[in-house]
């Protein structure tokens, strides 16, 4: 099989339809696109000899179709089934180019994609295959006031939810009164974990991680920058809490063997995004599996619920939980539907994303 052709769909996209925020002084949701002009999104097709397609769907349609014109289509001739050949292309392509980290898995998923369809089987049985059904926690937004979080999370256990993750306000001891309500609001027996956003510096996060110990919650995510490597290690060896990072961290598992071999973590993070789509991902898994350590899917979406399905050592599917109407519609969404706090992993080859190319080719901004 070759590949015959690496397209970019440029095509106009519409603002989040629950708007939320993070923490203090990060971003919030969209991409920055001012609310009176539309955000751009690139839809990525590639073709075989074969007649076998692979597509997916990713924001910041003008650096795509960039990235495409230059250097993507470099990848035509090759064999979409050799996935750690192309994967190794596209690292050396990182080393000229230092790709965005999102874009770092483009083709990997694509060529996994038709890897899927080709081969007939559910992706998370071809990458190994562990189970089909994944408990989902409700990763909460930041909301306003107290009151909010306990209206929301009491909603969340009312559909089923009895794993949550806090991203708060980022005041130290505001944070701890709500993580501690939490416990209080879901009882005993519910899995709580913690998410900093990297927004304290050493001393705060080890008195915030000794409140979250107090009030029994599993795991204490990227409270720090993930830079001072040292600072990660005093902090796991101080806790009994596992901490949990190298979301954000440039370098797919040679970064994460750093992180391991230091002792800087206890447990990983990993996904199809951060670290060089489905291959990148399988090797972070892998990785911190022969260190006896679990490797949490960080973010939603198919390809990540395909490879929580595929790994034994992670233990749920993220679902950003945003309102009141959003958390009510959860179990009826058409893609990944949340039914009595579970996830189903789609049992269909390849990625389950199929586009009308007749209308892209009739509607897209621009084709690269």
């Amino acid at each position: 099989m070759k590949i015959t052709d690496i397209r970019a769909y440029i095509v106009e996209d519409d603002h989040p339809q629950y708007p939320f925020r993070w923490r203090e002084g990060l971003a919030g949701s969209g991409d920055g696109t001012p609310l009176d002009q539309r955000p751009k999104s690139a839809i990525l097709r590639m073709d075989t000899d074969e007649g076998v397609t692979g597509a997916i769907k990713i924001g910041d349609g003008e650096a795509i179709a960039s990235l495409t014109r230059r250097r993507l289509k470099s990848l035509i001739g090759e064999n979409p089934l050799m996935t750690e050949r192309l994967w190794t292309r596209i690292w050396e392509i990182d080393r000229i180019e230092e790709l965005h980290m999102r874009h770092l898995g483009l083709i990997d998923q694509l060529a996994w994609d038709i890897k899927a369809k080709k081969a007939g089987l559910p992706l998370y049985q071809l990458l190994g295959g562990n189970s089909n059904r994944i408990q989902a926690y409700a990763s909460t937004v930041t909301w306003n006031t107290m009151e909010e979080y306990e209206r929301y999370i009491k909603q969340c256990m009312d559909v089923g939810f009895t794993a949550f993750k806090l991203h708060a306000w980022g005041d130290a001891k505001q944070d701890a009164r709500l993580s501690h309500n939490l416990r209080k609001w879901t009882g005993d027996d519910a899995a709580l974990m913690f998410d900093g956003s990297a927004g304290w510096d050493f001393v705060t996060s080890l008195w915030f991680g000794r409140q979250l110990e107090d009030a029994g919650f599993l795991w204490y995510e990227e409270p720090m920058r993930e830079f001072d490597l040292r600072s990660y290690v005093k902090l796991t060896e101080q806790l009994e809490i596992p901490v949990l990072a190298a979301e954000t961290s440039d370098g797919c598992h040679w970064n994460a063997a750093t992180w391991i071999d230091m002792g800087a973590l206890d447990m990983m993070r990993t996904s199809s995004f951060y670290k060089g789509g489905i291959t990148g991902a399988m090797k972070v898994a892998h990785l911190a599996e022969s260190h006896g350590m679990r490797a949490q899917v960080h973010g939603m979406g198919v390809a990540n619920a395909h490879i929580c399905g595929a790994i034994p050592n992670n233990d749920f599917y993220e679902q950003l939980v945003m309102s009141s109407e959003q958390i009510a519609g959860l179990a009826t969404m058409a893609e990944l539907p949340v039914v009595d706090g579970y996830i189903t992993v789609p049992e269909t080859p390849g990625l389950g994303f199929e586009p009308d190319w007749a209308h892209l080719e009739r509607t897209a901004l621009a084709i690269v």
